[in-house]
């Protein structure tokens, strides 16, 4: 339990009912998991308004109602009332102070922008682990505390939750977080409460514009330059056109890093490598740190990955050898995640479920020149149709070979959503096998594979489920994999 003015001790707010001198038992938003003493944070969202059910919240036990509007209550109840500006903003506060502050143990660490993201925070987490610290992380696949791996339902968390996982992380004994930060999160407050001692910009790109996210692309830019207002050091890539927009009005110290311009940190002589069964990318380094850089992912954009990961280390000291060897080794599940099954050629998962992701996969694929690249996919039922249009007439247009399989058909037949992707096919030359099962697809990929061939299965990436008319059933490609390999040993 925490006092009440505790809680409030950095918020701006109003006592228009009821006592402050009370205690605090926990911090709800969802009325239906109040408890007895709890403040229940009345929050307006996209879709429900929180607000309506104050009422509820009290006859169930709470005891502090956090509201930024009048509520209705019952006329009998014994229940303070705290109205302030913004109950979204209000309650990161709220929680930082409930859990006791727990940002301040440790160093925090935030990346945001449209892509790359979460494969930073990996390099991230894997650099300073090799050098000896303990990273707690926080992203759109999982939220990790020491060996616990927990999902994650949205890629930044509730404010709640985030304090409720740093405390965690502190108490495991982790000294560094690495977390990813959407628009959205920035957008709602998610992240207020704390001060971030490094923001990192990726790139930017339109997208998470609709009537219940972002209004334009002025107000998705916006959102992510708040970023650079709740941090101590800001890191950018020089090479987006946006970055000077996005860091407009910052009030941390900045650096750079880039390939195509004279950034801070720079990546330079890039080099192709392709392997047994294998591709990567080799760099020097140059500029704020020198030395050369060998990782075991294709493609540009691997480069900028490793390079923001480089400019993030840089400042915790940790040396050049540790650097390159967790580059090296680091894997991100789904994320052009090589699985090796050949000598003779290259299988990739990776999680590009639309054709904007797949059009820049597979462009970086091509530029290792492969034999044949082969791509295999599958769409996601009740979603927009021409997703599957576009898909299709990307990968016919792109693949040598496309082997359509079936993807999440939650509530449509795998069949329909198949002739969907075929009608984009249509629209090209390109070549292609259909395979409704997907672990039947893969073993066919896998059987036909031929020397100097560049497998890809797009759209599932790190998922391990397979959702079926609203049943998940557990699916993981690697799974699969292993027991295609095994069955082919028989």
């Amino acid at each position: 339990m925490v006092a009440l003015k505790e809680l409030l001790a950095k918020v701006e707010y109003e006592c228009i009912r009821g006592s402050l001198d009370r205690e605090v038992t926990d911090i709800i938003y969802d009325s239906r998991k109040v408890t007895a003493g709890s403040m229940f944070v009345c929050i307006t969202g996209a879709l429900a308004d929180g607000h309506k059910f104050a009422k509820n919240a009290v006859e169930a036990g709470a005891g502090v109602l956090l509201v930024e509007k009048e509520v209705e209550l019952p006329e009998d109840a014994e229940v303070t009332v705290i109205k302030v500006p913004d109950t979204h903003y209000a309650m990161a506060f709220v929680s930082a102070a409930f859990f006791g502050y727990p940002a301040e143990q440790m160093k925090i660490i935030g990346i945001t922008g449209t892509k790359g993201k979460t494969t930073t925070t990996y390099l991230v987490k894997s650099i300073l682990e090799q050098a000896g610290r303990k990273v707690g992380l926080i992203g759109t696949i999982e939220i990790i505390i020491g060996d616990t791996h927990i999902h994650a339902d949205h890629t930044t968390p509730e404010s709640y939750l985030i304090q409720k996982y740093f405390r965690d992380m502190a108490d495991a004994g982790c000294d560094t977080v690495v977390m990813e930060v959407s628009s959205q999160g920035l957008m709602l407050h998610r992240t207020q409460g704390f001060v971030f001692d490094f923001g990192i910009f990726t790139n930017l790109e339109p997208d998470h514009i609709g009537p219940a996210e972002h209004k334009d692309f002025d107000d998705y830019l916006h959102c992510k330059g708040l970023l650079f207002k709740q941090c101590k050091v800001g890191i950018v890539n020089h090479d987006d056109a946006h970055w000077e927009a996005v860091t407009q009005g910052h009030t941390c110290s900045l650096e750079t890093y880039g390939i195509d311009t004279e950034a801070d940190l720079r990546a330079e002589n890039i080099t192709f490598l392709k392997e047994a069964g294998t591709l990567g990318m080799a760099f020097d380094v140059t500029g704020l740190m020198n030395f050369p850089v060998k990782i075991a992912t294709p493609g540009k954009f691997s480069v900028y990955n490793a390079l923001t990961a480089i400019a993030i280390c840089r400042h915790f000291g940790v040396k050049e050898e540790n650097v390159k060897k967790a580059l090296l080794n680091a894997k991100v599940k789904g994320r052009i995640e090589p699985v090796k099954v050949s000598d003779e050629f290259t299988l990739l998962i990776d999680y590009a479920h639309n054709a904007m992701a797949l059009k820049s996969l597979l462009s970086t694929l091509r530029e290792y020149e492969p034999h044949r690249l082969v791509c295999l996919f599958g769409c996601g039922g009740n979603r927009a149709k021409s997703r599957r249009y576009e898909m299709g007439e990307v990968s016919g247009k792109m693949a040598d070979l496309t082997i359509i399989t079936s993807d999440n058909p939650r509530t449509e037949e795998p069949q329909a959503i198949i002739d969907d992707i075929k009608i984009g096919m249509g629209k090209t030359d390109g070549k292609y096998v259909e395979i409704c099962d997907r672990k039947e697809a893969i073993a066919y990929a896998i059987a036909h594979g031929e020397p100097g061939d560049i497998i890809v299965l797009a759209g599932k990436g790190h998922e391990d489920y397979q959702e079926i008319n609203g049943v998940k059933y557990p699916m993981d490609e690697r799974d699969l994999i292993r027991d295609i390999l095994a069955e082919r040993m028989q």
